[in-house]
């Protein structure tokens, strides 16, 4: 009975996501304007000041989450070049703790919708977050006492490997490993294959793991994908190299993740769907450390109350949307076109940070 109780509240769940996804920015947003530590004089024009940050962020949130990388790849760089130009310029950690925030509801939303359709292997992500978590810990609290022109050195490489990496990728979202009429025609019957069919999830959806390991994964559309999740030793590696860079700067897991995937042979929606609950966990914690940790290390000081509020109230809501907008951009737009014009984008922005760097900016 109880087991049968957890599978009608999952698919509850699962069936009204986007409920949950529209009310938990409004939550955090509650739960800041009445909690969080404020100036003492803050009121109207405190918590408007920054209402332009939606339509950025939004804008960032639905190009990062249609390719599949890490939001904060387009924040941490907006926040360090544009931002200044109609305000102030941030602390390295500050800037770097806003585009976590924003990016872990961000890619959460979009999570969700993955998990819905049934592209995420649960067993690969949580070997992937367990493995990466003491990377992102020590990348974060490593933030608090390196020199700023040495962050903006580490953040151009990571940059440059991820535009590196986009382009070397193929990560269009509508290709699964067979086309969808014979995933169709496998889903009702007609091929001799026994495709595996949960009856508790949406859809046709469902997966199955021989004795041999091999995976046979169902979508809600009816699409299957085969694959094995042998390659754990080079999950491991680009996993904990991106980890320190996603505790660092907030981005880099996602970019390495998705290559050492792609290259296990891990099929590519399963890839991007599995990558988002890696990096939507990855910079929950990040955040985290990011917001409590300064105390662990003897860096600059770093609490609650400098955490600029009246930026985040905006963001995350954006970056919300934005995941959920995502999948219908990666249908209506050429996905490869897009993950070449942000290859670019890194490209630029990391010539900028090491010239900044360099003391040249």
């Amino acid at each position: 009975m109880s087991s049968s109780l957890s599978s009608d509240a999952q698919r509850t769940f699962l069936r009204y996501q986007h409920l949950v996804v529209f009310l938990a920015p409004l939550a955090f947003v509650v739960g800041v304007y009445s909690f969080a530590p404020t100036p003492a004089d803050a009121g109207v024009n405190y918590w408007t000041e920054y209402w332009w940050l939606f339509i950025a962020f939004i804008t960032g949130a639905t190009i990062v989450n249609t390719v599949g990388i890490s939001g904060s790849a387009l924040f941490v760089p907006f926040l360090i070049f544009v931002f200044p130009l109609f305000a102030y310029p941030l602390e390295a950690t500050t800037l770097v703790k806003i585009g976590l925030i924003s990016e872990s509801f961000g890619l959460s939303s979009s999570s969700l919708a993955f998990i819905q359709y049934g592209l995420v292997d649960r067993r690969l992500s949580l070997s992937l977050v367990l493995g990466g978590v003491p990377f992102v810990v020590g990348g974060a609290l490593l933030s608090f006492v390196i020199p700023e022109p040495l962050f903006h050195a580490l953040l151009g490489i990571a940059l440059i490997a991820a535009s590196y990496l986009l382009f070397r990728a193929n990560l269009g979202h509508g290709d699964p490993t067979e086309s969808a009429d014979d995933a169709d025609v496998a889903t009702d019957g007609g091929s001799a294959r026994d495709l595996p069919n949960d009856e508790n999830k949406l859809g046709p959806a469902g997966v199955d793991t021989d004795d041999s390991g091999t995976v046979t994964r169902v979508d809600r559309d009816g699409d299957d994908y085969v694959y094995s999740r042998g390659g754990y030793l080079e999950r491991f590696v680009n996993y904990s190299v991106g980890g320190v860079f996603q505790g660092l700067a907030g981005f880099g897991i996602g970019e390495l993740g998705i290559i050492s995937m792609l290259r296990t042979q891990v099929p590519v929606r399963v890839a991007i769907g599995t990558n988002h609950i890696v990096v939507a966990t990855t910079a929950v914690l990040a955040s985290i450390v990011h917001v409590f940790g300064s105390g662990l290390v003897g860096g600059h000081a770093i609490d609650l109350a400098t955490t600029p509020w009246n930026m985040v109230v905006w963001t995350v809501p954006a970056t919300t949307l934005g995941g959920q907008i995502a999948p219908y951009v990666s249908t209506a737009l050429d996905t490869g076109l897009i993950k070449r014009g942000v290859g670019v984008l890194f490209a630029i922005i990391a010539v900028a940070l090491f010239a900044m760097a360099a003391g040249g900016i």
